[in-house]
């Protein structure tokens, strides 16, 4: 891996690029196929949703691809959810070769960490933790499943759905991803543990696991924890409220409260235990906004992300109290850092509209258009079913809208201007008015 001459954002994006295209031509040969021809178009949608765990689909991925494809469909889910340079770091230790300087500086990129201190260790650890998780939720399907499915299909099912899960991909092999199982509890409750825990992020499980140690967790690690338990809870309780006696009205009680809160969880994954085509217009703008937000950074999420957005409201807290510097359990956050917030939050609301306006070129209902571009730019993969509907150039928007939620705003930033400049010149300073 040598990287000597490079910037690791740039090595970053050119690994996902790689990846996608080795990707598309394994999805694009006939073994891959169990029905129909090959399609370029449909080979390149699937493997970009499935390298940037997003999961939507413009064929059924259990009738369309053979065993060979889902497996293809499997690995390109892991490895882009975990990260494609955390695989080639892994490869490189195994092989007993040094991670060198620039090295490590790629993968404290790629797990979004503001240092290099222990970043092998924590490095050693994800994979650890992510292989135990994902074992851990493919034996509980895997045994919930058999009396459905049988031994060897539900075996199979429950890893897919499982690596699926933990990486937020939210592909599935049901065909109507889990709304079959919508009052069943473990299925519901394994697959959102796995999903929430993998939004979390990997520095922040680490910082969990190792509390005993440290007797404290950092300021990110608050925010995340926070975040996510707002977003959460209060999407769950407008699920429940606008669709009471709508979208759950067939639901006992009991299950209309584990419906709320798996739709309003899987904001950042896409698994959906309710069919949101048959939801009201408001429960669609609401998840919007949470598939806008997504989970946290150095997760398998996508979104502007939950620490994003919450320095975004605390920011606005600030300006209405008249201060100076925004504040947030004891701690003053960097103003570079809210900064970075507001351009994150600015440029994937762009991609968002440029995306709906193209895609609009098609005379489609307005909100699914903007339902279907806020999913891809947030790789989360609810749909109002568009996305099958769509042209090769509508598809296409959709397939550069994944990428760029995938890689971020702020890593195709850095790849583009890596080396940072800082004036020596200050210009003279003058009020605008606002508002």
């Amino acid at each position: 891996m040598n990287t000597s001459n490079v910037s690791p954002p740039k090595v970053l994006i050119t690994s996902y690029i790689t990846l996608l295209l080795i990707g598309t031509v394994l999805l694009y040969l006939p073994i891959a196929i169990k029905n129909g021809a090959p399609d370029f178009m449909t080979a390149l949608f699937t493997a970009t949703s499935a390298l940037c765990v997003t999961g939507l689909v413009t064929v059924t991925t259990i009738t369309h691809w053979s065993i060979f494809g889902q497996v293809v469909i499997l690995l390109l889910i892991q490895v882009g959810g975990l990260g494609v340079m955390t695989f080639a770091t892994f490869f490189v230790i195994f092989l007993g070769h040094h991670i060198n300087l620039k090295q490590k500086l790629i993968l404290q990129y790629a797990l979004s960490k503001n240092s290099m201190e222990d970043i092998i260790g924590i490095f050693r650890y994800l994979l650890k933790f992510s292989i135990i998780i994902e074992s851990a939720g493919a034996l509980i399907l895997f045994i919930h499943w058999i009396p459905e499915l049988g031994w060897g299909k539900s075996l199979w099912y429950g890893i897919f759905h499982s690596v699926s899960a933990f990486n937020n991909a939210g592909i599935d092999l049901f065909g109507n991803s889990l709304q079959q199982y919508t009052g069943d509890w473990v299925v519901n409750i394994t697959i959102s543990a796995l999903f929430i825990i993998g939004s979390l992020g990997f520095l922040v499980i680490y910082e969990i696991i190792n509390y005993r140690e440290r007797r404290q967790l950092s300021l990110h690690a608050r925010m995340v924890l926070t975040g996510t338990g707002l977003v959460v809870a209060l999407g769950a309780i407008v699920f429940l409220l606008v669709e009471y006696n709508h979208a759950l009205m067939q639901l006992p009680w009991a299950e209309k409260i584990l419906a709320s809160y798996f739709m309003a969880a899987t904001r950042t994954c896409g698994f959906a235990t309710i069919d949101m085509s048959t939801t009201m217009l408001p429960t669609q703008i609401m998840m919007m906004g949470l598939m806008f937000i997504g989970g946290a950074p150095g997760s398998t999420s996508g979104g502007i992300k939950v620490t994003t957005f919450l320095l975004l409201f605390l920011t606005v807290l600030t300006v209405f109290k008249g201060r100076k510097e925004v504040e947030f359990a004891g701690r003053r956050v960097s103003a570079a850092d809210v900064f970075r917030a507001i351009t994150v939050a600015l440029i994937s609301a762009m991609v968002v509209f440029i995306v709906t306006i193209v895609i609009s070129l098609q005379n489609h209902d307005f909100v699914r258009i903007l339902f279907e571009a806020v999913s891809a730019t947030g790789t989360v993969g609810l749909s109002l079913g568009i996305t099958p509907e769509l042209n090769s150039l509508g598809q296409i928007m959709l397939v550069l809208a994944m990428i760029f939620g995938r890689l971020g705003p702020v890593t195709i930033g850095l790849a583009m201007a890596y080396q940072p400049q800082h004036p020596n010149i200050r210009f003279p300073e003058e009020r605008i008015i606002i508002g």
